[in-house]
């Protein structure tokens, strides 16, 4: 029996830096901005009714994703539309993922947005990565081209982290990197403990 892993957490909380603690177990881990991309990359599935949806989000064959936000900003029903086109296929990309690591233990499912989703996948629990206010702030402003007001317009759209934090099966500390190496440890010896 696979134990299916949401793995969560606001911007800056050092959560892409969690799931690779999981794949250095050697946990799958499908990550939710990852299928994104691959989606948007020429070739990708979502390319062609995206571009037709958004025809100058197409840039040499694939979705850019700045232009995609800017056809977004004018328009304020286009994020709906986005999403009906988006999030199927990134359920199948989810769906295959799984169907490939079906004889896994456990297996992690990356995804930013999980508690905002309208349709979140079925889980078996949720671990929530978190710091105080001040390091998330650091981390995120540290990104090149990163703002104060950008990162509050982000966070704006997101839940609470104490939300967040109470709704959580588990709660992994990234305050230091040893702190979340032990939380995730703890997670994979009670969930899959013959991994």
């Amino acid at each position: 029996m696979t134990f299916r892993l949401g793995l969560t957490g606001s911007i800056g909380m050092g959560k892409s830096t969690t799931a690779q603690m999981f794949r250095d177990l050697g946990h799958p881990v499908w990550d939710a901005d990852q299928a994104v991309h691959r989606l948007y990359a020429p070739g990708g599935s979502a390319v062609a009714p995206v571009a037709a949806a958004f025809p100058t989000a197409l840039v040499q064959g694939g979705i850019d994703r700045g232009a995609l936000r800017t056809a977004l900003a004018a328009d304020p029903a286009a994020l709906a539309r986005l999403e009906g086109i988006v999030h199927p296929l990134v359920a199948r990309d989810r769906q295959d993922f799984l169907a490939r690591h079906v004889g896994a233990p456990l297996v992690v499912l990356d995804i930013p947005l999980l508690f905002e989703s309208a349709h979140p996948p079925d889980l078996d629990g949720v671990a929530v990565v978190s710091t105080n206010s001040a390091t998330q702030a650091a981390r995120v402003l540290a990104r090149p081209g990163m703002t104060r007001d950008t990162l509050a317009m982000i966070l704006a759209r997101q839940m609470p982290d104490a939300d967040k934090r109470a709704r959580a099966d588990w709660i992994i500390p990234t305050d230091s990197l040893d702190g979340a190496r032990a939380a995730v440890a703890r997670i994979v010896n009670e969930v899959a403990p013959h991994a």
